[in-house]
């Protein structure tokens, strides 16, 4: 049964009666729905003491944290990784078991009344009597008769989302989606992989940037310092994100591969070679390794310090740009995504002299 009148009331109240019911459970089980899905690499189906069965965790593989964020920062300080997805939450006959306890634990909590209890109580109808309204049906005594055919879909909250706002925005009420099919196109923050990619980004780790330094740690003013790194900073690494359950499986993975490095001298009178202090990439390599006897060259990479660091050091900063793509289910061919970035930063004594001995 559809009630096009009354769909903006209900979608309100029915999304603040799902709210309260989960705000009513026990302290393990008080997150949103899905919340337990957490980013960990060891995630895996199975059932907990809330009932709730995990087996839409994303689980991932290859170059990523063992907890959180990894340590690739984004070039580009207006993309984002979701703050949250819609992805499968429980079949028909788990869903019923959990949704109808909590409906009924929500109805008996004392003070659950007036404007609360109505719409616990059309909540109720949505999943039990066919109450529905335009482009969102009901249900069927929670769609039992459709059990291993689909499942229902919940909101998932990124965990490593610092925007509470954000990551608390995927407020739509669990859905069903048949095996197989697309969910229904109003749930625009399903999970696609598309967005796999941006969250193995997310937790993509990346080698540390060890620049090779001559002379090394220790260099003299307007003595060119040669700047370099090994032949290993340039190995590919990949992460991959995949979803497998019954009916539905989606992975992407995200690849990341040495593009450039930047200098930062760490102080104004430097000067970097080249002069925009980034060091692309040339004949496979960044920069050149120093030989004895080439100093009187130009480095192709590298920084003349000016002054001395007067008995203190100056705080090096070499950030190793990665271009960054993705393939995943369904897609043809690699996809660009925003360059990433890691930094690490050293310290450099610059004394006063104008040669030394090599």
């Amino acid at each position: 049964m559809n009630s096009p009148r009354r769909a903006v009331l209900s979608t309100a109240a029915l999304t603040l009666a799902f709210s309260a019911l989960v705000l009513s459970e026990s302290a393990h089980a008080a997150k949103p729905v899905g919340s337990d899905k957490g980013a960990n690499t060891d995630q895996q189906g199975g059932g907990d003491d809330t009932g709730i069965y995990a087996a839409a965790r994303i689980q991932y593989s290859g170059a990523v944290a063992k907890s959180g964020s990894g340590n690739v920062a984004s070039s580009d300080v207006n993309w984002t990784p979701p703050p949250c997805w819609y992805a499968p939450y429980l079949g028909a006959k788990d869903f019923k078991k959990k949704m109808s306890k909590d409906i009924d634990t929500s109805k008996n909590t004392p003070g659950m009344g007036g404007t609360a209890g109505s719409a616990i109580g059309e909540l109720e109808r949505h999943y039990e009597d066919d109450y529905g309204w335009t482009d969102t049906p009901g249900y069927k005594d929670y769609n039992v008769e459709k059990d291993g055919e689909g499942m229902f879909w919940a909101g998932v909250e990124n965990p490593d989302e610092p925007d509470y706002l954000k990551r608390k925005s995927c407020t739509d009420l669990p859905f069903w989606v048949e095996n197989g099919e697309a969910p229904p196109p109003q749930h625009e923050e399903a999970i696609t992989p598309e967005m796999l990619a941006a969250l193995a980004y997310q937790h993509m780790e990346l080698p540390d940037t060890e620049v090779t330094l001559a002379p090394e740690a220790i260099t003299k003013v307007n003595l060119p310092t040669w700047a370099w790194l090994d032949d290993a900073a340039f190995d590919e690494v990949q992460a991959t994100a995949a979803i497998n359950v019954p009916g539905f499986n989606i992975e992407a993975t995200t690849t990341a591969t040495p593009k450039s490095l930047t200098l930062d001298p760490g102080t104004e009178d430097a000067t970097t070679i080249p002069a925009n202090g980034e060091c692309p990439i040339v004949d496979g390599r960044i920069g050149e390794p120093y030989a004895k006897g080439r100093s009187d060259e130009t480095p192709p990479c590298g920084i003349v310090y000016g002054r001395s660091s007067n008995g203190g050091t100056f705080p090096l900063k070499a950030s190793l740009t990665w271009e960054i793509s993705w393939t995943g289910t369904g897609q043809a061919g690699p996809v660009g995504l925003p360059d990433g970035t890691i930094e690490a930063v050293q310290d450099i004594t610059v004394q006063e002299a104008q040669a030394v001995n090599r």
